[in-house]
């Protein structure tokens, strides 16, 4: 970290300093690597493993496909992995180098975590992409990260274009092979390609609700950073009672992505699934005895109404990890009614910050409604008013700056975005309203409230003179442009008329879980004398009922 704490008073209850106006995790400290020793992700995890006493050779599921029924155990796992490695280095002309950037196209598999380790171990760039991305949006990703190789199935593999390595089909037999070539001296990790804990290892996408999607370039260090801030919050060990977690994110997303890093890294079962069907969730917590759920807040809002739970044994349940947005007090009170043994984990983060970077955890926490924990370990973090940048103390509202070793290198391809992001001592801005109660606890403010969702996307947008546009066009138009195949609506004259009346910015095509659900209109749109979105303002209009002055 950037400030030596010994030097500094901190508030034990808060975690806030008076004189840097800072404030710091409350959790055990974690220590990390020396910077400058040479390891990669892959290593780093395997290193923990054999630290941990568990066995190359454990017979026990670590991997689950919940939709094929396929399952990898430990010793499995490493095997396809070291395989990986060296037909990548071997069967691909021209060698692959350190530093190129893979992308990865495919629904989740027992695949993916196989090649993300094999990737991270050769310093190969993982770059995971949503599979529901429109053309335009996976040109435009390509464009700013320049892959050269591309892993993918056959049915999405038509959206791709020509990569100087090509494309590689997850689902063929060619792939297979690659994993079964029998390696004689495993070694270590890093005996063929020196990597550095300051190269990228991933790139993952932001949602892209608020704008443009944007590649978040990760460094080895700040994976190891966010694995390391997991390890003393793990739920089980391994062996016989082994944790079993219930994936029902997307590994592309950094909530997923960074689920799997935590499960592998603790050998604890992870289940993967490509489908989000509630009733099917809960048939997989009562098969597989799951005892922890990573899951958005629309499943958690299900669980405290449906009848459905009735039905099934889910007494193995102790946990569930909500993020993506805010779970709203209301829907908190009702599950934790229902389901008083199983405790709601909130979490915040971004995937500038590689996922969490607050959470409530523990007793004393799981009953903060409408609060998001207190800071991750490895986390800083500054409460700033935006209209005069002054750090402010508990009890105030601005925008939540975060620094550490979490926060990500940059955006890929975008040194005018970096420039306004990151401030000169690489304070992250992240945009969002928050404020630090007494206690260090985190609430965040920034949400248009949904009951169920917890957020969802909404547009406040200013109408060109003369034009009486209505919000149920709007709505409707872009729902039109996010389908499937990303097609723009079919009549010419429509969306004419249409981009004709509204000043769009960048709802040209969008994927489906990017359509707004809710319009306001407003005659301008309030900005700073810097002239970025004062996003403060609509929040307020949101949060106190005031849309109607608009």
């Amino acid at each position: 970290m950037a400030e030596n704490k010994s030097s500094y008073s901190i508030d034990s209850k808060s975690g806030y300093c008076r004189e840097t106006k800072t404030y710091h995790s409350l959790r055990p400290r974690v220590r990390l690597p020396p910077e400058k020793l040479a390891i990669s992700t892959a290593e780093y995890v395997f290193s923990q493993l054999r630290q941990a006493g568990v066995s190359p050779v454990d017979a026990a599921a670590i991997l689950i496909d919940a939709t094929t029924g396929r399952s990898l155990s430990h010793s499995d796992f490493l095997r396809r992995v070291f395989s990986l490695i060296f037909s990548l280095q071997t069967e691909i002309a021209p060698p692959l180098s350190k530093g190129q950037v893979a992308l990865i196209l495919s629904p989740p598999s027992l695949h993916l975590p196989v090649l993300y380790f094999a990737l991270f171990a050769l310093g190969i760039v993982v770059f995971p992409v949503n599979r529901l991305a429109t053309e335009s949006e996976l040109t435009g990703m390509i464009q700013r990260t320049n892959p050269a190789i591309a892993f993918s199935v056959s049915y999405l593999s038509r959206k791709l274009p020509s990569l100087p390595h090509g494309t590689v089909l997850l689902d063929s037999t060619e792939f297979d092979s690659l994993l079964t070539l029998p390696v004689q001296n495993r070694g270590d990790l890093n005996s063929a390609v020196s990597i550095s804990q300051s190269d990228t290892a991933a790139i993952l996408c932001t949602s892209g609700t608020t704008g443009p999607v944007k590649p978040v370039e990760l460094t080895h260090r700040n994976l190891i950073a966010l694995i390391s801030s997991y390890q003393s919050g793990q739920l089980g060990n391994a062996g016989e009672n082994r944790s079993v977690l219930l994936s029902m994110v997307p590994l592309f997303g950094v909530f997923g992505f960074s689920m799997l890093l935590r499960a592998v890294a603790a050998a604890e079962t992870l289940i993967l699934t490509d489908v989000s069907d509630f009733e099917k969730m809960l048939s997989l917590v009562q098969e597989y005895k799951v005892m922890y759920i990573s899951a958005f807040p629309p499943l958690v809002a299900a669980m405290a109404e449906s009848e459905l739970v009735k039905g099934y044994d889910l007494t193995s349940l102790q946990l569930i990890g909500c993020g993506g947005s805010a779970l709203r007090p209301a829907v908190s009170r009702r599950f934790t009614a229902r389901f008083p043994d199983i405790f709601i984990l909130q979490r915040y983060g971004l995937t500038e910050t590689g996922a969490m970077v607050a959470s409530t955890m523990g007793p004393g926490e799981w009953d903060q409604y409408g609060s998001v924990g207190h800071l991750a370990a490895l986390v800083e973090a500054k409460i700033v008013d935006p209209s005069n940048g002054e750090a402010l103390p508990p009890g105030r509202q601005g925008e939540l700056w975060l620094r550490g070793p979490r926060v990500m290198k940059g955006y890929a391809g975008d040194a005018a975005a970096n420039a306004v992001r990151f401030d000169p001592e690489r304070w992250l801005r992240t945009g969002d309203l928050c404020y630090f109660d007494s206690d260090g606890i985190l609430y965040i403010l920034d949400s248009c409230p949904d009951e169920e969702a917890g957020q969802i996307p909404m547009a406040f947008v200013v109408r060109k003179p003369g034009s009486s546009i209505t919000s149920n066009q709007i709505i409707a138009f872009v729902a039109q442009q996010g389908g499937a195949d990303g097609r723009m609506v079919e009549d010419p004259a429509e969306e004419s008329a249409i981009t004709a009346a509204v000043e769009w910015r960048w709802w040209r095509q969008v994927a489906p879980y990017k359509m707004i659900r809710r319009v306001a209109f407003a005659s301008s749109i309030p900005k700073s004398p810097a002239g970025k979105t004062l996003r403060r303002q609509f929040i307020h209009y949101v949060s106190s009922g005031a849309l109607a002055s608009l």
